[in-house]
């Protein structure tokens, strides 16, 4: 099984805003790190997940750590199956999700949440991942999030 932990955040919300992620398998561990100049929490805590997911080369057993009840409760509750019957209108990051589902349909993904800030080492490190990453840069542009393309 391959664990991952990750995290996003913005500073602002929206503003400048980052993710972290650490792929965890065996003694074997990746991270992986990304900001936009504008964007929010919601789609970075996203992101890092599906930045993660891609990053895999063969289908595996995933258990994703984060700290996000927005994406944990997504996936976990049912909400995002709900969603997509109705092609995500009226949500937001139409585009994320839609991005999330193609990578996961090819893993058997499970999500746990932790509580963020907490001394859990690990979330701990892909928070700093998050903010090293809006605070140093380069910036990218959330080009969906920017020209409104992200809404359902």
């Amino acid at each position: 099984m391959v664990e991952i932990y990750t995290d996003g955040g913005a500073s602002g919300n929206p503003g400048p805003g980052g993710y972290g992620a650490l792929l965890i398998y065996g003694k074997h561990r990746k991270e992986f790190s990304g900001a936009f100049r504008l964007t929010t929490n919601n789609r970075m805590e996203l992101l890092a997940v599906i930045i993660a997911l891609e990053a895999l080369t063969r289908p595996v057993n995933v258990l994703v750590y984060s700290d996000s009840k927005y994406v944990v409760n997504a996936v976990s509750k049912g909400w995002l199956a709900k969603w997509q019957l109705t092609d995500f209108k009226k949500k937001k990051n139409k585009d994320l999700w839609k991005r999330y589902l193609e990578v996961a349909k090819t893993h058997n993904v499970k999500f746990q949440w932790v509580k963020g800030h907490a001394g859990n080492t690990f979330n701990e490190h892909v928070d700093q991942l998050a903010v090293n990453a809006y605070k140093e840069g380069p910036l990218l542009v959330d080009e969906a999030y920017e020209s409104g393309a992200s809404e359902g």
